[in-house]
């Protein structure tokens, strides 16, 4: 079972850091989703693209931690 989500963890993660807020949409966290979708574009548009990087970052990490729980 512990295999399972981590599995799951690191495939949320992955594309989350691709296209932050669909790891959490494959993890069914469509608040979150909807955060990060919204959220990412703004950062990247807002700060020339500086802040963006870090939004991707971090909605990779908390897919992952989502998705061990």
């Amino acid at each position: 079972m512990a295999e399972d989500s981590l599995h799951r963890a690191g495939i949320a993660a992955v594309i989350s850091a691709f296209i932050p807020g669909m790891g959490q949409i494959y993890l069914g966290r469509w608040g979150w989703a909807i955060f990060w979708l919204i959220i990412t574009p703004g950062f990247w548009i807002g700060s020339g693209g500086t802040l963006g990087w870090i939004c991707h970052v971090l909605a990779a990490i908390q897919a992952y931690k989502q998705g061990a729980e």
